[in-house]
Formats: C-alpha cells, structure tokens, sequence
C-alpha cells in the first residue's frame, strides 16, 4: 500500500461524485486541485480552495495547462473523457477514474459505449492507476435514482415494473464510493487496472422499491407486473405531474446486476455500507 503524498486533481469537482470526494479529502487534511468547466458553479458551491479551468470537450491546451503538475489524478466525469485525460496527464501521474457497471450491459447505449472507449483506452495506455467501475449509486446530493423512485411512489398507488420487478441489482452508497476512490488513490498500482465497486446486498428490484419506501417514510406500493416493451412503449409519452423514466432506464430493469466484490474487499480493503443503512442516512440528508 502506498499513500497520498501530494495534491490530488480531482476533474469534474462540481459534479456530485466529485463534490462529494473534494469535500471528503479536504476534511481528511488532503489538498485537492479542483479541475472543472464551470468556474461560477465551483464558486457557488461554497467549497474551500481555488478551482482550474478546463473543458474537457475543448482540446488539450487547457487540460494540459491545469494537470501540469499532477502526481494523482481523480476522473469523476464521464469516462469517455479519459482517453483526452491519458493524453494530457504528466507521464508520472497516476490515474483514478470512474466507469460504470454499464459497460457489463446486453444492451449498450451511448453512456455504456463511451465506458468501453475509456476502458480500451485506459488498458492501452500502461498507466498505473485503475478504472473503477461502480454499480448504481445512490444517496449522492442531487442523484436521482431513489429520490425519483420515491417520488414516483408519492404519485403512484402501485408500481408498474417489467417481469414484475424480479431482476437483481447491487446498489453502492454515495460514501463508499468516496470512500473506495480514496483508498485506490492510496495504493500504488503497477499499470493500469480495472475494478467492479458495488454495494453487499443483491436484491431484487421489487425489494429495493420496499425499502426506499420505507426509508422515505411511504407505504411500499404493490407491484404489478407489465411486459418490458409496454413499458418501454408508456415511457416515450411523458405523464405531468410524475417523473421521467426512459426507455433505456426501463429495459436496464430487465436484467440481473449482480457483481463479485471480493476483489474490491481485497484490493480496497472497503466493506459495504448495509443498503438499510445507505438508505437511512440519503433520506435523512447525511
């Protein structure tokens, strides 16, 4: 094991990933280098500590420019950008980022597909660090995966799931993902690596709605099963008053999300948060 020995540049710091890391290194006594696009959007968070500027989307000069100096170096955007990252980091700076289960998926679509352009590009590269591939978070500011869940349940007498809400997922609670990105930053990595990071309950879709329900304070809502491809069809008509879902997100429903995390225990010496717990602490604001 290694350790953080220097500044960590943390791009996309106004994002809630990011926020949330910054926040969790500078209480730690970390010094963090915020890279972001949106220099009034830092300010306005009221985080501590002056911010670079950097879009991501806009070439190399301003990349290179704000990881000049880096020795560790933290993606929290979206891992399609880490080819244009791999390019402008210092040849001595290690690299932690973040994918997504997604690029696991029998149906990619252009989030998923973006993961695997960073994954080839980052395994290409020989850089040390690792990619660490997350399961669905929840509990992060902003994230909208329980919140919106919950709310539909506030509008909805029953809820309506593909195969009646029986595929399995592994949600990861926003601290431990904080929490496994700074223990990665911790280590020294012999090139460039790639880890699933999910949470230790596998349950079945119909059995998390029960307990966001409940950790919202809400009655659990009967689940009615509907065919997937009706659902899909309902989805590209917008209902007011009820929050979007896609088509894409529904079809994700029908299809097991499960992951082997021994290699994250091993490799990060990280225990899960108990889903109970992760969602006791989101709709209590910690």
């Amino acid at each position: 094991m290694g350790g953080i020995g220097g500044p960590v540049h943390v791009i996309g710091a106004t994002g809630r990933t990011g926020r949330a890391l910054c926040h969790s290194l500078m209480l730690r006594g970390h010094t963090v280098v915020p890279v972001v696009r949106n220099l009034p959007l830092w300010q306005a968070g009221g985080m501590a500590g002056p911010a670079r500027v950097a879009d991501l989307e806009a070439g190399q000069a301003g990349l290179r420019a704000a990881l000049a100096d880096a020795t560790a170096i933290v993606l929290t955007a979206h891992a399609r950008h880490l080819p244009a990252v791999l390019a402008a980091a210092p040849p001595r700076a290690q690299v932690v980022a973040l994918g997504s289960t997604r690029i696991f998926t029998r149906w990619p679509d252009s989030h998923a597909r973006g993961v695997q352009v960073g994954a080839r590009a980052f395994a290409r590269s020989g850089r040390r660090g690792v990619l660490l591939h997350p399961s669905m978070i929840y509990g992060a500011q902003g994230e909208d995966n329980v919140q919106r869940l919950a709310a539909l349940m506030r509008r909805l007498p029953v809820l309506p799931l593909p195969g009646g809400g029986r595929a399995r997922i592994q949600p990861i609670w926003q601290g431990d993902v904080t929490d496994a990105i700074i223990a990665a930053l911790g280590r020294e990595w012999d090139g460039p690596h790639s880890l699933v990071i999910a949470g230790g309950e596998q349950v079945a879709y119909r059995d998390f709605t029960r307990a966001v329900a409940l950790a919202a304070g809400l009655r659990p809502r009967p689940v009615v099963p509907v065919p997937g491809a009706a659902l899909m069809l309902l989805a590209r008509l917008p209902v007011p008053g009820l929050p979007r879902i896609r088509p894409a997100e529904i079809r994700r429903l029908m299809e097991d999300k499960i992951f082997d995390i021994g290699p994250m225990r091993a490799r990060l010496g990280l225990t899960p948060t108990p889903l109970a717990t992760g969602l006791a602490r989101t709709f209590a604001g910690a």
